[in-house]
């Protein structure tokens, strides 16, 4: 989960602030950005619209490109 910290560290957004709007604990979202838990598909796409960033990026850290 290399994107989720960078995009809601370049958002200047702390872990609360994300878990609250996520309805998540700050310690899940923690878990899940130092990779000790992985999100549920339905919490991917939830993050995904929450930061307007495909799930590739969440997980990597980069848009997906086709060869």
């Amino acid at each position: 989960m290399i994107g989720l910290k960078k995009i809601r560290k370049q958002r200047n957004l702390n872990q609360l602030k994300v878990a609250l709007d996520l309805n998540i604990t700050r310690q899940a979202l923690s878990y899940y950005e130092n990779g000790k838990r992985e999100p549920s598909l339905d919490m991917l796409q939830k993050m995904s619209e929450y930061f307007n960033v495909s799930i590739d990026y969440l997980i990597t850290g980069e848009e997906f490109n086709k060869k």
